[in-house]
């Protein structure tokens, strides 16, 4: 059984991804490294390689770059879509992924916005319920000052005998 390096595995991973990678079975052939091994190493270090021009892995994108490369991919032509995806070491299935987390993570925070309570809540609604207790009891407080008005009108007020 021989040891292979670390940079070795992540070459031969790197020869079988991208645009015009090889398959591991003629990759195998070409390089004397069994097909079994070259496809394990794909699937524990294809995810590592895939990289940018820059070097950078897909999952360490920023939101931001996503949503800039998303919006520069729709702008092209057909034609100029796929030197773009070469450019940025993408597929096309990149940036159909990347839209639809985009539009699952808009709807589900408008779906929770919904759901959420704003800790503020709760202290309005009790603010609410005070005032409009208190409402009550001034419309209480006039009817029973209108109602004395009428009945000192009627019999007199006291305080004139």
């Amino acid at each position: 059984m021989s040891i292979y390096t670390e940079d070795i595995k992540k070459t031969m991973v790197k020869k079988m991804v991208g645009p015009y990678g090889k398959s591991a079975a003629s990759l195998a052939l070409e390089v004397g490294i069994a097909q079994s091994t070259l496809s394990r190493w794909l699937r524990e270090y294809g995810n590592i390689t895939t990289m940018k021009k820059n070097n950078k892995l897909k999952n360490q994108w920023t939101a931001l770059e996503i949503y800039q490369a998303i919006l520069e991919y729709e702008s092209l032509s057909e034609e100029e879509k796929g030197a773009y995806l070469r450019k940025k070491g993408l597929y096309s299935s990149d940036i159909k992924k990347w839209k639809k987390e985009i539009l699952e993570a808009l709807t589900t925070e408008n779906k929770l916005k919904k759901y959420r309570k704003d800790p503020r809540d709760k202290k309005i609604k009790k603010l609410e319920k005070e005032l409009q207790r208190k409402e009550k009891a001034l419309a209480e407080a006039a009817a029973l000052l209108v109602l004395k008005k009428k009945a000192d009108a009627i019999w007199g007020d006291k305080e004139d005998d």
